[in-house]
C-alpha cells in the first residue's frame, strides 16, 4: 500500500477516534515510514530531524500569544462582551436577538479575516476574544460548529485571494514562485487572485450553508464549566479589565496599527508582533515586572498548537522521506492517461490527502508543485487553470485537518470551558463544508479557464 494513504488515514482514524493529535502524528508518521520501506528506526530518526522546522513556527506563535495576551489585559473583549450583554438587555425581543446574533457573527468573521492580513496575528486573537463571549453565545444559543466554521473560514479564504499578509507569503512567495521554478514562467501574481476566485467561492457557499441551514437551529451549553472561575483563561493572565472606553484602550489601538505598519515593511510577522508587545508594555497596559508573566501566558495559551505544529513536521519529513507522494501521483497519471476531468480531480484529492496529513497548505504547495505543474502542461491545462489546481490542491485540506491551525485556533477559543471537541466540532464540520466545496468549485475552475 502506499505509505502516503496509510500514514494520513491512520492519523486520522487515531484522531476521529478521539486519540491526542499529536500521539496520532507520531504513531502515523512511524507506520507510514515502515509501509513505505524505511526500518522503524529511519523513520524514528527522520521524525525527530524534521521536529526543528515545526519548532520555529511554535517560537512565532508563542510570541504571537504574548501580543494576543497583551490585547486581553488591554479590556477590548471585556469592552466588546459588556456592550452586547447591554444589547441583549435592552432588546429582547426575537427579531432584535436574530439581529445581534447576526450582527455578532459578522464581526466575528471581520476579524478572523483581519488577523490574516490588516492586523497579523493570525489565531492568536482567538483565545482571547472568544472565551470572553461565551456567556454570550449561551444566551444566544449558538452552535458552537458554526463558530468554528466561520473563524476557519476567516483564517483561510483570506490567503487564497488576497495579497496581503499571510496572503502575500502564500500567492507571491510560496505559489508563484513555485509555479515559475515548475516550468509555468509566463505567469505573473496578478493571474492569482483571478485563479483563485472560483474555488474562494466554494468556501462562500460553504460559509452560507453553516450559517442559514446547518447550525441555524439554536443549541444549548451547560453554564456551570462557564462559571468556573478557573475559565476561560488562566487566573494570572485575567485583571480587572475596564467596560468603558479610557486613554488606556486607545493603547492596543496604536500597538495594533504599528505591528500592521512593521508587519508590511519588514514583511516579518513576528517583528510585527513584538513591536506591538512593546507598544503595550511602554502604554501602561502591564508593568515591566509582570512583562515576563504576559510571554509565558502567551506561551501557555498557544503550547497545544506549537506541539502540533511539530509533530506535523516530523510527520511531514517523514512521509516525504519514504517518496510515496511522487509514487501516489504517478500511478494516479498512469489510471488518469490523457483525461483532463479525470487528471484534475486526482490531483485535488492527492492534495487534499497531502494537506490533511502535514496540516499546512503552505508547506504542501512545494511538495506537489514540482509534480503537478509539468504533469498539468503535458495535459494541456492553461496557466489559469494550473494556477487554480495547484492553488487549490495545496489549500484543500487545511480547514478539516486535525493538525492544521485553522481548526486548532477554533478549538483552542471554544472549548475553553471543555464543551467543544476538536475533531467533531471543528475538523468535521469545517471539512464538510469547505473541503467539499473546493474539490467541486477546484475542479470547476480547472475546467473552465
Amino acid at each position: 500500500m502506499n505509505a502516503v494513504v496509510v500514514a494520513v488515514g491512520l492519523m486520522l482514524g487515531l484522531s476521529l477516534m478521539r486519540i491526542n493529535v499529536v500521539l496520532s502524528l507520531v504513531l502515523g508518521g512511524l507506520v507510514g515510514g515502515v509501509v513505505g520501506g524505511l526500518t522503524l528506526t529511519e523513520s524514528i530518526e527522520i521524525f525527530n530531524g524534521g521536529l526543528g522546522g515545526g519548532a520555529t513556527v511554535a517560537l512565532s506563535y508563542a510570541l504571537l500569544g504574548a501580543f494576543a495576551v497583551a490585547i486581553e489585559r488591554s479590556g477590548l473583549p471585556d469592552i466588546l462582551a459588556a456592550k452586547v450583554h447591554a444589547l441583549l438587555g435592552r432588546q429582547a425581543s426575537d427579531k432584535e436577538q436574530k439581529r445581534i446574533k447576526y450582527l455578532l457573527l459578522f464581526v466575528i468573521l471581520l476579524v478572523s479575516v483581519c488577523s490574516q492580513n490588516l492586523v497579523p496575528v493570525h489565531i492568536a486573537f482567538i483565545p482571547m476574544l472568544i472565551p470572553p463571549l461565551l456567556h454570550l453565545f449561551h444566551e444566544l444559543k449558538l452552535d458552537r460548529r458554526l463558530i468554528a466554521c466561520i473563524l476557519t473560514f476567516g483564517l483561510t479564504m483570506p490567503y487564497m485571494i488576497l495579497p496581503i499578509g499571510f496572503g502575500g507569503i502564500f500567492m507571491n512567495e510560496i505559489l508563484l514562485t513555485q509555479l515559475q521554478t515548475n516550468g509555468l514562467a509566463d505567469i505573473d501574481s496578478g493571474m492569482i487572485p483571478v485563479a483563485m476566485a472560483i474555488p474562494v467561492a466554494g468556501m462562500l457557499l460553504g460559509l452560507l450553508v453553516a450559517v442559514f441551514y446547518s447550525y441555524r437551529t439554536p443549541r444549548e451549553y451547560t453554564l456551570e464549566a462557564l462559571d468556573d472561575p478557573g475559565h476561560p483563561l488562566d487566573e494570572s493572565v485575567v485583571t480587572e479589565a475596564p467596560t468603558t472606553v479610557t486613554g488606556k484602550t486607545w493603547v492596543p489601538v496604536l500597538a495594533i496599527g504599528l505591528a500592521f505598519g512593521v508587519q508590511l515593511a519588514t514583511k516579518s510577522i513576528v517583528a510585527g508582533a513584538l513591536v506591538g508587545y512593546l507598544v503595550f508594555l511602554l502604554g501602561g497596559v502591564f508593568s515591566l515586572r509582570d512583562s515576563n508573566d504576559v510571554v509565558i501566558n502567551g506561551m501557555k495559551l498557544m503550547a497545544q498548537i506549537g506541539f502540533v505544529m511539530i509533530a506535523a513536521s516530523g510527520f511531514s519529513e517523514v512521509i516525504k522521506a519514504t517518496g510515496d507522494i511522487t509514487t501516489l501521483v504517478d500511478t494516479s497519471s498512469d489510471w488518469i492517461g490523457s483525461n483532463q476531468a479525470l487528471a484534475a480531480f486526482a490531483m485535488l484529492g492527492i492534495g487534499l490527502l497531502i494537506t490533511m496529513g502535514i496540516g499546512s497548505s503552505f508547506s504542501t504547495i512545494p511538495i506537489i508543485a514540482a509534480v503537478y505543474v509539468p504533469l498539468a502542461l503535458q495535459l494541456g491545462f492553461s496557466p489559469l487553470a494550473i494556477i487554480a489546481l495547484v492553488g487549490t490542491a495545496g489549500a484543500l485540506g487545511d480547514a478539516g485537518s486535525p493538525a492544521s491551525d485553522s481548526t486548532l485556533g477554533p478549538t483552542m477559543g471554544l472549548n475553553a470551558d471543555g464543551q467543544h471537541d476538536h475533531i467533531w466540532d471543528s475538523v468535521v464540520p469545517t471539512f464538510m463544508h469547505y473541503n467539499i466545496p473546493l474539490v467541486a468549485f477546484g475542479w470547476l475552475a480547472a475546467m473552465t479557464f
